[in-house]
Parts: C-alpha cells; sequence; structure tokens
C-alpha cells in the first residue's frame, strides 16, 4: 500500500471538493438513532401521522395498476401532472395564476436539496458571495460551500432577518469589490431558528434587494406548518421577477420519496432543466407519481391539519419542558410553526464541545456551529420537537439541562478553559441574533 495519507486520492480531486465538509447533522445520525438516545437533533417528519395502510394501498397499485408508465424514464422537468398538483399546492399560500404561476415554469426536484444545488450550479462561480440569514441551513451551507461562493451571514431577530443588516451586508461586499449573487433566505419558520419574517419586513427585504440588482432564493419547506393562524405570503406571491421559489413534500408528506420543486422565471426555466438533466437524466416518475396520486386522491388538505395539531402539541411540550427545566441564562425562540426551536446557552458553554456529554447522557442535539459558514455558533443549539413523543421530548430537555448543570458547575469549580466563545453571528461582529425568549 502506498500513499502518506489516509486518503490516496488526495492530490487528484478536483479544487471544488476543497469546499465539502461532513454535515454537523449527519454526523450524528448514527449515534442519535439508538433507542436509548433522545433525539432532539434531526428534522424527521411524524411520518406515523399519516394513513400508512392507505398511502401503502395507493403506492402498491401505482406498481400493480401503471408499472409500465410509473417505473419507466420520464422527462427532465417533472410530469405535467404533478406540475399542475404543485401550482395547486402553492395557491394555497397565495402563488396562484395571478402572480405569474404556472405548471410550464415549475422544475421536480430530487428533493429541496437538489433545487438548491441546481440554483447554485446556475449562478455561483468560484469565489462569488451569497448573502443568507445568521444561522442558516446546513444543507445549503453544504451546497454553497461545495460551489466554492463565500457564504456572508446576515443577523436576524425574533421577526426574521434584520433589513437594515441586509443593506449593510450588502454595501460592505460592494466596497471589498465582491459579487453578491443572491440572497438565500428562509423567512416563515426560518430553519434553524424558528422565527418568522415579518409582513413589513418582507417587503423591505425585497425592495432592497431589487435597488441591488440581488436575486432571491426563497427556500420554503415549512410555510404550511403554521400553528398560529395563516403565514405571511411568500416572497414570490409578492414579487414574480428575481425571486426563485423552493420547496419540498418532505415536510408534509413523505421525505423518502424525496419530491420537491423550484418556480423559477421563466427564462431560467430551460436552463434548470438541462442542468437536472445533466445530473440525473429525470427525477424519479414513481416517486412524482406516488405525490401525484397522493395529491389527486387523498385528503392532504385535511392531513396537513394533522400535521399542524401534533407539531403544535409538541412544539408546546418543548417550551413548556425548557421553561421548567432549563437553568437560568438559557434563552430560545418560540416558533409559530415548523419544526425547531433555538437555543442561546448560559454565558460560557460551548454547545460543541458540550455534545459528547450529552450523548453520554443519552441525548442529542445540533451544535449551532453547524448553521455559521465561519464556524462561529458555540453559544448555540438547535433543538427539533416534530418527532419525539411529547412525552420524550421532556424527558430529552430534562438530561439536556442536567448536563449543561454539570458543565456551570465544573466552570465554577475549574474556570473557563481558554477565551470566551464567540456568542453570535460572524467573528467580531456586535450584531444581534435572535432576540431570545
Amino acid at each position: 500500500m502506498t500513499g502518506t495519507t489516509l486518503d490516496d486520492y488526495t492530490d487528484r480531486y478536483a479544487r471544488r471538493v476543497r469546499g465539502m465538509t461532513a454535515s454537523e447533522i449527519r454526523a450524528l445520525f448514527a449515534v442519535a438513532s439508538r433507542p436509548e438516545v433522545v433525539s432532539l437533533a434531526g428534522g424527521a417528519p411524524y411520518i406515523a401521522a399519516l394513513p400508512l395502510d392507505a398511502v401503502g394501498e395507493m403506492l402498491g397499485r401505482l406498481g400493480a395498476e401503471h408499472g409500465s408508465t410509473t417505473l419507466q424514464y420520464g422527462i427532465g422537468q417533472g410530469t405535467l401532472e404533478l406540475r399542475e398538483r404543485i401550482c395547486e399546492v402553492m395557491s394555497l399560500s397565495g402563488i396562484d395564476a395571478g402572480c405569474g404561476a404556472s405548471p410550464e415554469d415549475v422544475v421536480v426536484t430530487v428533493g429541496g436539496q437538489q433545487a438548491l444545488d441546481l440554483v447554485a450550479r446556475l449562478f455561483l462561480d468560484p469565489g462569488d458571495v451569497v448573502l443568507a440569514e445568521g444561522p442558516t441551513y446546513v444543507g445549503a451551507l453544504g451546497v454553497f460551500q461545495a460551489a466554492q461562493a463565500q457564504v456572508v451571514h446576515v443577523p436576524m431577530d425574533d421577526d426574521g432577518l434584520i433589513p437594515e443588516a441586509l443593506e449593510l451586508a450588502i454595501a460592505e461586499q460592494a466596497r471589498a469589490g465582491r459579487r453578491v449573487k443572491f440572497l438565500y433566505t428562509i423567512p416563515t419558520y426560518q430553519n434553524p431558528a424558528g422565527v418568522t419574517l415579518t409582513e413589513e419586513r418582507r417587503e423591505r427585504v425585497l425592495d432592497i434587494c431589487e435597488r441591488a440588482g440581488l436575486l432571491v432564493v426563497e427556500d420554503d419547506p415549512y410555510g404550511q406548518l403554521g400553528f398560529e393562524g395563516e403565514a405571511p405570503a411568500p416572497l414570490r406571491a409578492r414579487r414574480r421577477e428575481g425571486v426563485f421559489y423552493l420547496s419540498t413534500f418532505s415536510k408534509t408528506f413523505a421525505p423518502g420519496l424525496r419530491v420537491g420543486w423550484i418556480l423559477a422565471p421563466h427564462a431560467v426555466r430551460e436552463k434548470l432543466v438541462i442542468a437536472s438533466e445533466a445530473q440525473i437524466l429525470c427525477p424519479s416518475v414513481y416517486a412524482q407519481s406516488a405525490v401525484t396520486a397522493y395529491l389527486s386522491t387523498m385528503p392532504w388538505r385535511e392531513q396537513l391539519k394533522v400535521y399542524r395539531e401534533v407539531y403544535r402539541e409538541r412544539r408546546d411540550a418543548m417550551l413548556t419542558a425548557l421553561t421548567d427545566l432549563m437553568p437560568a441564562g438559557t434563552r430560545w425562540t418560540k416558533p409559530g410553526g415548523g419544526l425547531f426551536v433555538w437555543a442561546t446557552l448560559p454565558e460560557g458553554l460551548d454547545s460543541k464541545a458540550m455534545m459528547p456529554r450529552a450523548i453520554a447522557a443519552r441525548v442529542a442535539y445540533v451544535p449551532g456551529t453547524g448553521f455559521y459558514a465561519d464556524g462561529t455558533g458555540t453559544g448555540h443549539m438547535r433543538l427539533n420537537f416534530s418527532f419525539p413523543s411529547p412525552e420524550r421530548i421532556r424527558e430529552g430537555v430534562r438530561r439536556l439541562a442536567s448536563v449543561m448543570e454539570q458543565e456551570m458547575a465544573m466552570r465554577r469549580v475549574f474556570g473557563a478553559v481558554g477565551g470566551p466563545a464567540p456568542r453570535r453571528g460572524q467573528a467580531g461582529s456586535d450584531a444581534p441574533g435572535p432576540d431570545l425568549a
């Protein structure tokens, strides 16, 4: 055996591979999936809330009665039948024909992740800048980093992305001579923070991006999972030009089918299809047919209500447990929908350093560092409430609180090791993170 490193192919990789790093979440799956561990780490929907017998019968019929088509190749853009159903789904959020939504401009993707990758392939050159909320979705960071782009975070508070901070970030990048290609945003029930961009801020953010000639990539996996009334209309429902709308059926139906979509400006649609065909030739016809059948034959609108009630109960269980059990100095967001709570630890605690002790105590979370491109966020963690039962959520929070109290006790006895961890946002920034409760 030859070579001096663990990977003998190191000097053969393309330069873009240097931007590829393991996801903080994926690295946790092996331990978090153990039955003895209460996992507050993942973002898995509660699939058991589906009528699984009926769904199973539906899937069986697709193969038995329609296998000659559902098991065949398809077209790169996705089936027309599914694209028409997708437009029906988007119309619930206000994205309809009145604002230019058409099946012709929908591109079906392999989950929301491929949608992100297609946008990156079309628009990002090495060295380009992407503006994104701080913190932001870890999967998006992986896509942008693999494209050799630089992610610059824009701070949030309880009302979502701060428009003044967005203007400042755009101006700073312009002064530095860097090219900003687009704003990536999850404005509704944001992952990981759980906050929602207000009505007034949505218009301001769109105006700022329009003046700056900046594209907007709106990621909306959770918009139909609100617990307290209707969510604000998506950005795409307000502006049709310059806004790419990405979503998925992973959170509202079945993540295992891997079906998402992009609603793109008409001029870009064909290039997205070409890029998708180069990647995958065509999305799975069987998976598309399964989603089409679900939306055509089953009470999916009622199922959305079921999910909302299940997740509302679990969100409430988590907020109650955090209030009852967390040590003083801990703060957290209070999401109006979605799947996540973003917690800020008492001063001096490091969520990444604390992780091995949490696993030893049989509880898992995602350290905040996974949601920042620059590795900050050590004073934060993301907690998921969609998958565990309310009882398991409370037990998980109890275990987590005990670990945190032990960490605080050790700091009191032995003092801090090294300097204090950065608390929020980018290194050296005084900009606030979410104004946690």
